[in-house]
């Protein structure tokens, strides 16, 4: 009988977490699975290792919010496997709405019952003097922000046409994905997550027009850098230094991250029940 194979992440600072994934390992390795980590914990029956060494594994289980989610996907995407967010209590935008019992979650592992969706990424790359220095993707969002106390200088083109120049705190691509996270915050609209399509704005912009844009993954945005300094982000765990004259690319991904739910749930309802938005009363068709 061929053993099969499980990867957990998880946020070793929350108790519930540590907790959590104690339980689910148990019942995983019960059920036959062989369960590794490269997070911070010490489980009985977790294999400890370092990401280098982490197994082929048929699924990625992530016990923590929607950042240890992201940390998550840098193991799910290369693998090509399912990546499951456990509710650990707190309603994120990419783990089950419902805080499920871990029995029911390790059932779903085991009978392989989960179903999947799609999530589009974001490719970039940094040209400095005629050479790519860094590349790299992005489920969330890719930012590229001031370092400064003064405002970076970014001129922005797309599809190898210029659009603005801006004086800004920064400038953020997101996938719908990301639309609900930093370019949120910063006053972007929330996409569906299974459009395909990229929320660019600058924020804090000194400019007439700094409004939100919505342009097609396949459109190609090429922002200039002006100032001396800068620094590009991805989903806030990728960083590049950026100069003077860099160049960063950034178009729609060729692959995508397969995010796994035990419960399918409508995007509509995710969002009433992380913005506890008023729909009392709604009576239905």
């Amino acid at each position: 009988m061929t053993s099969r194979s499980a990867i957990l992440v998880i946020n070793a600072t929350r108790d519930e977490a540590v907790k959590a994934a104690t339980t689910l390992t148990s019942l995983l390795s019960t059920a036959g699975f062989t369960c590794s980590t490269a997070s911070d914990v010490s489980i009985s029956g977790l294999n400890k290792v370092s990401n280098d060494n982490l197994p082929d594994a048929e699924i990625v289980i992530v016990l923590g919010g929607d950042g240890t989610i992201l940390r998550g996907a840098e193991i799910s995407r290369p693998r090509n496997i399912p990546l499951l967010g456990v509710n650990l209590g707190h309603v994120g935008f990419m783990a089950e709405v419902e805080k499920l019992s871990l029995e029911s979650v390790a059932k779903s592992v085991v009978e392989k019952s989960y179903t999947t969706d799609a999530r589009m990424l974001l490719s970039y790359s940094v040209e400095r003097g005629g050479e790519e220095i860094a590349f790299g993707w992005a489920l969330n969002e890719v930012t590229i922000a001031r370092t400064e106390s003064t405002m970076v200088e970014l001129m922005v083109q797309v599809d190898r046409r210029p659009l603005s120049r801006w004086g800004c705190d920064g400038l953020i691509a997101a996938t719908p994905t990301g639309s609900t996270a930093y370019a949120f915050s910063a006053g972007g609209p929330i996409l569906w997550p299974n459009l395909d399509a990229v929320v660019l704005l600058p924020i804090s912009a000194h400019a007439l027009f700094a409004r939100p844009m919505v342009i097609s993954p396949q459109s190609e945005i090429v922002v200039e850098i002006e100032s001396a300094h800068a620094v590009l982000s991805a989903d806030a765990l990728r960083e590049s230094a950026l100069q003077k004259g860099d160049r960063v690319r950034i178009i729609g991904g060729t692959t995508d991250v397969l995010l796994a739910h035990v419960k399918q749930t409508l995007f509509t309802d995710r969002l009433v029940a992380k913005f506890k938005l008023p729909v009392e009363g709604w009576r239905g068709e």
